[in-house]
């Protein structure tokens, strides 16, 4: 998931996906608070919506619903506390097993009849109206209604445990005008037409964190359907359902989505949700593209950037299947498609292309580094502002160029071993992982200690600046020695440990490369050769995408 930014180049992508509200919209819905209500676990979201008159002028973004919610208390459970935007959802009353409520401070607190306890199910049905509040979350606009929720809008069109930790299974009837096509989270179990209304009926059994449920629909949509096959089973398909708008052109992703999901589906194991679907929206949603599950949304023009597709379906793996424990570990999300889409272009396109895109994007951090570090503690409590969360050069590009540099570290072969045992871990799949997760997995497949790479690229703030100092002097029998002293000089952080390659070119026109692990400041590394070196390149292949560096001659 991810805002995305649109760069001009197609080889780029360039951008992300994810709507989220701006920094005062969260802090009105109380978004930035800590969630501190533990005591039950989601089970499944059940919400029957009447969204008929959205469709029709002059377009009302206003609604009726009725909810269950069903949960499975932790300890002892005599009421459940629901993120509700206080704005936009009006609560008419509660049933089954509640019997009343409070709304207030975007906080909906349904009492029990009883006390519940671990081991049991609870179901309250929670009836509302959406009001028309002119927020985010929940967008009507001249036909089409869609929803967009990362980090905490859906909140705001359905009351939920409004956490990425929390997921649970969902199902959806919509009653719509029959000239709307509606797409969801999960599999279409059936669709009825009632006079001039359809009733949809979408169901997922595999669990959603909040954030990635959506509702998408027009009544411009028209529906291209293909099959996908299952690369451990071909006689096992999976529909692909591309929502588009009349005078669309579908060429480039219809010829891209297989060979697409054929690649991640061999790096990280096969594509795990019912369906994979499209759609392309209008210009009332703000960003690139947005991955939720099953169900990406997108900007128009979108079908003919394959960049910004290969991005959004990487998110199916790395923030559907396995989405972030917190906001602190979003970069588990948006690093990792930004740089999955990198490996896309490498396979499809060559290396030169691959490492062309990825020094823009480590460029881009270098040009608009914040100085802050990839991981937050403080974000796992207290969600920060959509600018920050979503910031392009640390979240997206920053977190994109440790992959990158950690396959320098691994090698090719055991850093895809890495990356395709924590996508097919049980543990993490259909569920959360959190940073730590990550990094211990990447320890015990590779078999060596990690953690001082993460500590300084993902704990760490900015990046290395080297100011590096060479000498070569002539010694007897026709032989020269070559010196060189790596300096870091960046202020704010601590030393980066690095391995580093060097080039040395000699009289002859030939040249010798050479590596060595770079571990404390001011390092002198002394060569002796029988041919004259005439010059010596620093990182000459950018291994080491996040750096400023300088390598001058002494005489």
């Amino acid at each position: 998931m991810g805002r995305f930014w649109l760069f001009s180049l197609w080889l780029f992508f360039a951008a992300t996906c994810a709507g989220y509200a701006s920094p005062a919209e969260q802090s009105e819905a109380g978004s930035g608070e800590p969630f501190s209500r533990a005591g039950f676990d989601v089970l499944k979201y059940y919400l029957a919506a009447d969204f008929f008159h959205c469709y029709l002028p002059p377009y009302p973004g206003t609604f009726s619903a009725t909810e269950v919610v069903t949960v499975r208390p932790d300890s002892v459970l005599s009421s459940i506390q629901l993120d509700a935007d206080s704005r936009s959802i009006r609560v008419d009353s509660v049933g089954l097993a509640g019997v009343s409520f409070s709304h207030s401070a975007n906080i909906l607190t349904v009492r029990l009849d009883r006390n519940y306890t671990p081991g049991e199910t609870v179901s309250i049905r929670i009836s509302y109206r959406h009001q028309d509040a002119g927020g985010t979350g929940f967008y009507v606009t001249a036909g089409y209604v869609f929803t967009d929720s990362p980090p905490e809008g859906a909140r705001t069109w359905f009351p939920c445990r409004d956490i990425p930790s929390d997921k649970a299974t969902w199902e959806l009837r919509a009653r719509v005008p029959v000239s709307a096509r509606l797409g969801s989270t999960g599999m279409l179990a059936d669709s009825a037409i009632e006079g001039d209304t359809l009733v949809y009926h979408w169901i997922s059994d595999i669990p959603v964190s909040t954030y990635l449920i959506t509702i998408t629909s027009s009544v411009e949509f028209l529906i291209h359907t293909l099959y996908w096959h299952k690369l451990s089973n071909p006689g096992d398909s999976i529909p692909v359902r591309i929502y588009y708008k009349p005078g669309e052109n579908l060429r480039i992703v219809d010829s891209l989505i297989t060979p697409l999901t054929n690649f991640y589906s061999e790096k990280f194991g096969d594509y795990p949700f019912e369906k994979i679907g499209f759609a392309t929206l209008n210009s009332a949603f703000p960003w690139g593209g947005m991955e939720n599950q099953g169900m990406v949304n997108f900007r128009p023009g979108a079908y003919s950037n394959p960049g910004l597709i290969a991005h959004e379906h990487a998110h199916q793996w790395f923030g559907d299947l396995i989405t972030c424990g917190t906001w602190a570990d979003v970069w588990l999300n948006e690093g990792f498609g930004t740089y999955c889409q990198n490996l896309w272009l490498e396979h499809s396109s060559g290396q030169m292309a691959y490492k062309r895109n990825m020094n823009f994007l480590a460029d881009f951090y270098l040009a608009h580094n914040p100085g802050w570090p990839v991981y937050h503690p403080e974000w796992a409590v207290k969600t920060p502002g959509g600018n920050e969360l979503y910031n392009q050069a640390i979240t997206y590009n920053k977190g994109a160029c440790v992959l990158y540099q950690l396959r320098y570290i691994l090698g090719d072969s055991m850093f895809f071993r890495v990356l395709h045992e924590y996508a097919t871990d049980r543990k993490f799949m259909f569920s959360n992982a959190v940073t730590t997760d990550f990094i211990e997995k990447a320890c015990k497949v590779s078999g060596q200690d990690l953690n001082w790479f993460f500590n300084e690229w993902i704990y760490l703030p900015d990046h290395p600046v080297y100011r590096n100092v060479y000498t070569i002097d002539s010694l007897e029998d026709n032989r020269w020695r070559l010196t060189l002293i790596i300096d870091q000089v960046q202020a704010n952080s601590g030393f980066f440990k690095m391995p580093v390659e060097i080039r040395i070119s000699f009289t002859d026109g030939t040249d010798t490369i050479g590596r060595f692990m770079n571990d404390e400041n001011l390092q002198n590394f002394t060569f002796t050769f029988d041919r004259e070196p005439v010059s010596l390149e620093f990182d000459p292949f950018r291994n080491i995408l996040l750096k400023e560096a300088e390598t001058t001659f002494e005489k």
